[in-house]
């Protein structure tokens, strides 16, 4: 998974980088910055740091590890933020983008970042996030690499209270408790559980919006370029493999292989595997960030997954944030990735 946000340390990561989030003097200081000083060895830290000198906002700067797993460390002054300042997410985003180039010169596959400012330089977390993620992402369209947003606690991250406040009130409305699991399943079975009746036989079903009021399946993108005669032919051929409907369905969408694998949060050595292999059976995990990247509707994207031998499920959390974001339209993986985070989920991707 190229992009992934975990719960650790940042000192314990065996990446090829760390991010320090450091000050301009590049002087020890608390939080992050004394945690990784104190174990890379703090005498051999200093004074590669007090080498180098000073760096700026927005920049960064690079020694060796000493002590710690990773070989190298990367340092960069976040901003302190400010209301009344009008750069603090440009100099932020900068403090990413200066850190990756710098990983990508040293020729380094792997680092791993703390959620810069978010700390005690005040910057909102909810709001660092959002420009990690945007930098992170941007980053990644043209490149290779493995990334990590390490995140030491639960208390450290945070995504926007409005759209938390709307995933939790889906989940609330949607989640199947026992012991009217069983009853609800007899019901729904057509619907959740992989099939080889062709998918247009199938019920289409409504949702509750967030007033209560029924709104019907959002038609993807995908689905409305698609010629429909070859949409009905794939939807008619249930024996066709999970990697040759996936292709079938990238062939239609318009989008190249590194699109869709980028898209979909995936490393370009599985989707080789993928491709090169018709039995080849992903996780549902895998499964599902496919059907982001081609923005499937609910429709398409439940048929995706039974493909690979797996369903949708009202009673599980994981299921319904899915089914939230497929249903209302929105289809960016580093978003939907912090929110199943934010609920102690597993995230899509591989």
């Amino acid at each position: 998974m190229p992009y992934q946000i975990i719960r650790q340390d940042i000192t314990k990561m065996n990446t090829d980088a760390i991010v320090n989030a450091a000050n301009t003097a590049l002087a020890p200081g608390g939080g992050v910055c004394g945690a990784i000083f104190a174990a890379a060895g703090h005498n051999e830290l200093e004074a590669a740091c007090s080498a180098i000198g000073h760096c700026d906002t927005g920049k960064a700067v690079i020694t060796e590890g000493y002590r710690l797993p990773a070989k190298y460390i990367i340092h960069t002054p976040g901003p302190i933020y400010s209301p009344a300042r009008s750069d603090n997410e440009t100099l932020l985003y900068s403090c990413y983008r200066s850190s990756l180039e710098l990983a990508k010169k040293h020729r380094l596959a792997s680092i791993a970042f703390p959620l810069i400012s978010s700390g005690i330089y005040g910057y909102p977390p909810d709001e660092a996030l959002s420009v990690a993620t945007k930098a992170i992402s941007d980053f990644l369209t043209d490149n290779e690499m493995d990334i990590y947003l390490v995140v030491y606690d639960k208390r450290s991250f945070r995504i926007s209270r409005t759209l938390y406040d709307d995933v939790r009130e889906y989940i609330d409305e949607h989640m199947v408790k026992e012991p009217a699991i069983r009853e609800r399943m007899l019901h729904e079975s057509s619907y959740y559980m992989p099939s080889a009746k062709p998918m247009q036989n199938m019920p289409q079903p409504t949702y509750a919006s967030n007033t209560g009021a029924g709104k019907s399946l959002k038609s993807s993108a995908l689905r409305d370029r698609m010629n429909k005669s070859e949409l009905d032919r794939m939807l008619k051929n249930p024996d066709s493999s999970f990697s040759e409907y996936l292709l079938q369905l990238i062939d239609q969408s318009g989008m190249t292989d590194t699109e869709v694998y980028k898209k979909a949060n995936i490393d370009r050595k599985l989707f080789s595997k993928i491709r090169s292999n018709p039995a080849y059976r992903p996780s549902k995990l895998t499964a599902v960030a496919f059907a982001i990247a081609l923005e499937l509707d609910w429709q398409m994207a439940r048929e995706l997954v039974s493909r690979a031998g797996y369903s949708f499920s009202h009673s599980s959390k994981f299921d319904i944030i899915i089914e939230y974001f497929i249903t209302n339209g929105s289809y960016n993986i580093f978003e939907i990735n912090e929110v199943l985070f934010q609920f102690d989920q597993q995230l899509i991707g591989a």
